[in-house]
Parts: C-alpha cells; structure tokens; sequence
C-alpha cells in the first residue's frame, strides 16, 4: 500500500524502523500487529458510526506495511514466507475495512444498498489479487488493471475520513460505486490479458 508515495514514507519512518530493530523486534511481528490494528479499527468503530476515528486508528497502523519491509531489508531477514505473510494479513486487513463498513450500513448507515456494494468491493478486490497471484503462478503477467490495491484502500479510507469529518456520506457514497466499477473492470481486464497470453502461448506450442 501507499506504493506512490513509498519513498518518502519509507524515509520518515526509518527511525522508527531502526529503534525496533535494536529492540529485537521481527518485520513478522510488525505485519501482525499492523494487521489486528487494521483490522480492530474498522469492526470496532466503523459499526459505531465512527468513521473519522475509525479511518485515523487504521492509517496509524497501515504504516507497518512499511515498516515491516524496510526492516527486513535492513537486517537481511527478507523471505518468502515473510513475503507470503505479508500478502496474506493485507487481503485480511482489506477484508476487515470493507466488512467493517458493511457492518457500518448494516447499523447506523441504514442501507443495504450500499451494504451490498461494500461486499461487492470486498469480493471483487480479493478476486483482483487472486487473479493477479493465480496467473503468476501458471506463468503468466497479469498485473495490469485501473484499480490496484494500493489505490483502492486510500480512496475508500480518505473519503471514509472525510465523510465522517464534514458529515458527507456522499463522499463515501460515490466511492464505492467507483471502486465496485473499477475492480469489477480490473477483474475483467486481467482475465483477458491471461486469455490472450493462453492462446499465444498454445498457438506457439502447436506451431
């Protein structure tokens, strides 16, 4: 996540990076505590309504996914399983997001309309990581799409922050109909990029 903008993130939170590392802490334990972070602050405040508290608690704890790498590049711990943890707590922490303001719209938001949309873009998001990590697996590219992770979880938790801060859910309204557009859209177009690449590669062997 944040991976516009990793550079500079990276730079500022190294001291907080290093002050770990000489305390003993693991990049593995910092995935984890990141990830109950995230996951804490979306089903225990966004059911309450508290959106703008629900959005600061999460992004304080969304940095990890920062932290954890730079801290394993700088003790030479990268792996991976570290890898491999890594990706699997963020399809957790994005799950607990879009389920938390699921619950959100379930209780205080009253709408099942747009309960339903959350689940859409819950669904569609991990089907967006899926598809990506499945046809790398076969041997296929298929990073390619209008709505990566990255940019699907600061859009929701911006506008989740603001829709809370001015008390505007059409700001959280309209970006949810983007997202569930966009990574139905990115689903779509990573499927046709793994069939064009199929058939390449079968035409090849056949000729």
């Amino acid at each position: 996540m944040l991976e516009r903008f990793r550079g500079f993130w990276t730079r500022l939170l190294s001291p907080i990076a290093r002050f770990l590392i000489r305390r003993g802490v693991s990049p593995d334990a910092v995935t984890l505590v990141g990830t109950i972070g995230v996951c804490a602050g979306a089903v225990i405040f966004f059911p309450q309504g508290e959106l703008l508290i629900g959005v600061l608690f999460i992004t304080a704890f969304v940095f990890s996914d920062l932290l954890d790498g730079f801290m394993a590049r700088e003790t030479g711990r990268s792996s991976k399983f570290g890898a491999f943890l890594d990706s699997t707590l963020d399809r957790i922490g994005d799950g607990a997001i879009f389920g938390g303001l699921a619950m959100y719209y379930a209780g205080p938001g009253d709408s099942d309309l747009y309960l339903v949309l959350c689940l859409l873009c819950l669904v569609m998001g991990g089907v967006t990581s899926y598809a990506r990590s499945k046809a790398e697996g076969l041997g296929f590219d298929a990073k390619v799409g209008i709505a990566e992770r990255a940019d699907r979880l600061v859009a929701i938790l911006v506008m989740t922050g603001l829709s809370g801060m001015f008390g505007l859910p059409i700001l959280m309204e309209v970006t949810l109909w983007a997202l569930a557009a966009a990574s139905t859209v990115t689903v779509g177009q990573r499927i046709w990029v793994v069939r064009r690449q199929a058939l390449a590669e079968a035409a090849a062997e056949q000729g």
